[in-house]
């Protein structure tokens, strides 16, 4: 923006501006070359967000489907993740298989946690076991479905997106399938039940080192996503939907090759 010259006293003073308005969508304000994308703001997670948001017009000039493109998209960054989410769910079975053995040390060792934990750390080692192997992968991913999670979040291209019943891709799916109940409007969130399905079942195939307790706090874990996502875009729950499914695949490939 140029600023204007200061006028001098009842002379007159002319200044040109360019004012962009309309919505902030990605493909017109890369079009403006005025670097006006940058308007898009996602926050910390922008580096991985707009990347992101590029791979989904790409798709999209192929299937003209936004719904679509989530999928594809999905799809893409399960397989980019697949060795270390492989690692991930081998090194956590790997840990399920030396409970039994823990348990006895923790008997053995209940009055000595010195001992014990020696005990312990010389089972993984012989076993070739590092105990962080199921969270660090797991960590190395949250900043790509954070980032992931303000691509479709933040743009404006889902509005009005429709893909099967669902009218609306930036809207909640229960919108989609209205009704009323003792006077209020409702809806049935068909996808956000399906997710929490999903969730469920690939919580209860993820092998569990942990204690009963422990493990059935984790199954409680689908009930509470599925409360989160009531109200989310129907488009973060057709990729979370998607990404348990394919999570679910490869966890069974996982525990087939490791019985």
């Amino acid at each position: 923006m140029e600023i204007a010259p200061l006028a001098a006293p009842g002379a007159a003073s002319k200044a040109a501006h360019t004012v962009f308005i309309g919505p902030k969508e990605l493909d017109i304000l890369k079009s403006l070359n005025r670097d006006l994308e940058r308007a898009i703001d996602f926050g910390w997670f922008g580096v991985v967000s707009m990347p992101l948001l590029y791979v989904l017009h790409f798709f999209h000039r192929l299937t003209g489907s936004w719904g679509i493109d989530i999928i594809l998209l999905t799809v893409l960054i399960k397989l980019l993740m697949a060795p270390l989410t492989h690692k991930s769910f081998v090194s956590m079975k790997q840990m399920q298989k030396l409970q039994p053995q823990m348990e006895r040390l923790k008997e053995k060792h209940k009055d000595n946690k010195e001992a014990l934990n020696k005990e312990i750390m010389e089972l993984y080692r012989r076993n070739k076991v590092n105990p962080f192997g199921g969270c660090l992968p797991m960590l190395l991913q949250f900043p790509v479905f954070i980032g992931l999670y303000n691509a479709l979040l933040t743009p404006i291209e889902l509005r009005h997106a429709p893909l099967l019943w669902i009218k609306d891709l930036s809207r909640p799916d229960w919108e989609s399938l209205p009704l009323e109940v003792f006077g209020y409007h409702a809806g049935v969130p068909v996808l956000t039940l399906l997710m929490g399905a999903s969730m469920f079942v690939q919580q209860w195939m993820t092998p569990s080192a942990g204690d009963p307790n422990q493990r059935r706090m984790m199954l409680m874990m689908p009930l509470v996503f599925t409360f989160m996502f009531i109200n989310f875009p129907s488009g973060l729950t057709i990729y979370w939907l998607v990404n348990n499914l394919l999570s679910i695949a490869q966890q069974y490939l996982i525990n087939r090759m490791h019985k």
